[in-house]
């Protein structure tokens, strides 16, 4: 197609064009800056609701923390859970009997020695085991083991069961 217009018409029709464009580009960034402003509103104000009922919420558990039947409660968890922490103040000071005797059994039955009886005082924290040792020697190494397990002190064995060099019926306490 040939246009036929002279150059003045061109340019006029050519700036027509130019400001429809821009008109047109203008008008969607507008829409899109309105509908973005609507946008914005809208979450403002849903936000706005849900800390209003979060707060209402909030004033509703303040309440029940307020009535006498949950400070009563408060007051009772508050006493059990005192009463829970002396008991493992008490638990965490008293000496594991189980891991004690499971070692001192172990040390006896490795060498050949029969314990016979356990007994445990724990106002003293004093513990006598009876037992019997098919030599002197034995019976040696085993008080020698025991001097050197942790957490055993003062281990006394009476001065007549050094007497016999074999079959030997011993007593020993010690203290945990």
């Amino acid at each position: 197609m040939i246009n036929l217009l002279p150059p003045g018409q061109k340019k006029e029709l050519e700036q027509e064009g130019i400001l429809k464009l821009v008109l047109t580009f203008g008008i969607i960034v507008l829409a899109f800056l309105v509908s973005l402003t609507l946008i914005l509103v809208s979450i403002k104000f849903s936000l706005l609701a849900d800390l209003r009922a979060q707060e209402i919420y909030i004033e509703q558990k303040q309440k029940e923390l307020e009535k006498p039947e949950t400070q009563e409660l408060k007051a009772k968890i508050k006493e059990y859970n005192s009463i829970l922490f002396k008991l493992e103040a008490f638990y965490r000071r008293q000496p594991n009997l189980t891991s004690i005797f499971e070692e001192i059994s172990f040390l006896a039955y490795s060498k050949g020695i029969y314990l016979t009886t356990f007994k445990f005082d724990s106002q003293a924290s004093q513990v006598s085991l009876t037992g019997f040792s098919p030599t002197c020697e034995i019976l040696l190494q085993f008080k020698e083991n025991l001097e050197k397990t942790e957490g055993l002190k003062e281990i006394v064995f009476p001065d007549d069961t050094w007497l016999q060099d074999t079959n030997i019926n011993f007593l020993v306490s010690f203290k945990i």
